[in-house]
């Protein structure tokens, strides 16, 4: 993509030109859509501009420059340069930006001061589930009436969009809180910045391994964003996590309520998967009937429904709004049916959040067999931080397959205790053609990554639909 030309410099008083590096990640895409939304001119870069970032992104009328070369900066000549964690120190821009003392900022930190500052934040933090709980919440919200912003890491269903800001006076602002740091020069997690008035802990796990040695270093990261949380705010937090609890045993001084299994938000399982009742200090407050599957996200939804009681919405409304949840893109998101073989695509890549989703889908389906076909592409997974636990988490799948080009591990080795049921390729093609050549009618293909991974559901579908045509 060449580089495009800036916008106009005429701006709305008090704005300002911002040119956003890293632009086409989830969190700053949807920074740069709210910064637009503000009035400021906002343009940007990334190395991989392509759809529905890119779309989105143009469809807000943010012109985007593909790459991070210095020249951009003769072009894109900005009052503030907002920079994602993607960026690091040796990138060409990077270096002209700290040479020339040109102002910059993180995306967190813009964040923070200039759309959530005054704002009653609902942050979601966890190792999983922050997407799918977060865009409940929002939904939540909307359905009672309170027109909430939201910055989430996905597209809910419900709105069509990753983020937006608050309708008219509304307050309150939604936002997935990630732990993860915030820039190349602010190794604090980005949730710190959000100054959250009711947080949601779902789980902490092991995760990030590129940048937390352990979970403790985790933990700590947590217990910061605990300590910004105010005294009249809340923590809506899973009782079963040892590792929360552990967080919150270093200091807490806001009200906490736990959800789980005999806790003060409890559930109780109805007849079918996609039916639970919520139970709230032991009393039955009415059923959630929905298209989601999973204890996950039973669990996901406990959490939303605390947290927007906090925000004022009682609890029968909230259920009421989950029975018309439509869920998040990538996540057991159907892409397609050929011949009684469905292929889902999920956003699991951590051995617990690839256990849970293939729980939900076998509670679903039964015997009916379920490929697995995984991605490991995180840094923790490259690393094989998690290889020890990935067998285990691969349990109720019939069929492994996993793409392992660039990994610096053996992932067959790793699999050996689930024997011969699993195939490690590192040609796409292969593996694609390997999985339409065992698959037959009623299996369940789960394609599981946190990436694009080659556009792998098309090209499966696209495969059974010629084997469909050439046995017609």
């Amino acid at each position: 993509m060449s580089v495009s030309q800036p916008l106009p410099p005429e701006q709305p008083l008090n704005k300002m030109h911002i040119h956003i590096l890293g632009i086409c990640g989830t969190f700053m895409g949807g920074l740069a859509v709210l910064a637009r939304g503000a009035g400021h001119t906002v343009t940007g870069c990334d190395e991989n501009v392509y759809p529905p970032m890119s779309t989105q992104l143009e469809a807000a009328g943010i012109q985007l420059h593909e790459g991070f070369d210095a020249e951009q900066l003769q072009s894109f000549n900005a009052d503030l340069y907002v920079i994602g964690n993607v960026m690091t120190r040796s990138m060409p821009v990077i270096e002209e930006i700290l040479n020339r003392s040109l102002p910059y900022t993180s995306g967190p930190q813009w964040l923070g001061e200039n759309v959530l500052q005054g704002k009653w934040v609902l942050a979601v933090a966890g190792t999983h589930g922050k997407t799918s709980t977060s865009a409940m919440l929002a939904w939540i919200l909307e359905y009672a009436g309170l027109a909430p912003g939201f910055l989430i890491g996905g597209v809910p269903a419900n709105f069509g969009i990753s983020a937006r800001a608050p309708l008219g006076d509304s307050p309150f602002f939604v936002i997935e809180a990630d732990e993860y740091d915030t820039a190349f020069f602010d190794k604090r997690s980005k949730f710190v910045h959000y100054r959250t008035r009711t947080a949601i802990l779902n789980n902490l796990e092991h995760d990030h391994a590129d940048i937390f040695p352990n979970v403790e270093a985790i933990q700590r990261q947590f217990h910061h964003l605990v300590r910004t949380v105010p005294a009249n705010g809340l923590i809506v937090s899973n009782g079963r996590d040892e590792n929360l609890k552990r967080t919150l045993a270093m200091g807490c001084w806001s009200s906490v309520e736990e959800f789980g299994p005999g806790l003060l938000w409890d559930f109780k399982r109805a007849e079918r998967d996609t039916q639970f009742n919520v139970i709230f200090k032991g009393v039955d407050k009415g059923m959630v009937e929905w298209n989601q599957m999973g204890t996950h996200n039973t669990m996901n939804a406990l959490a939303a429904i605390a947290a927007a009681r906090h925000a004022g919405v009682p609890t029968k409304m909230a259920i009421d709004a989950l029975s018309e949840f439509s869920g998040v893109a990538r996540r057991m998101e159907n892409k397609g049916e050929i011949n009684g073989i469905a292929v889902f695509d999920d956003f699991a890549h951590h051995p617990t959040a690839i256990h849970a989703t293939l729980a939900g889908l076998r509670k679903r389906v039964g015997d009916q067999r379920i490929f697995a076909v995984i991605e490991p592409r995180t840094n923790t997974m490259k690393l094989g931080t998690m290889r020890e636990a990935l067998p285990g988490s691969l349990a109720l799948a019939d069929v492994v397959f996993v793409y392992a080009k660039n990994l610096g591990w053996d992932v067959a080795k790793a699999l050996e205790p689930i024997g011969t049921k699993t195939g490690v390729f590192e040609d796409l093609d292969a593996m694609v053609n390997a999985i339409v050549v065992m698959s037959k009618p009623g299996d369940q293909i789960l394609v599981m990554s946190n990436g694009g991974f080659g556009g792998v559901h098309g090209k499966i579908l696209a495969r059974l639909a010629e084997r469909e045509m050439r046995v017609k």
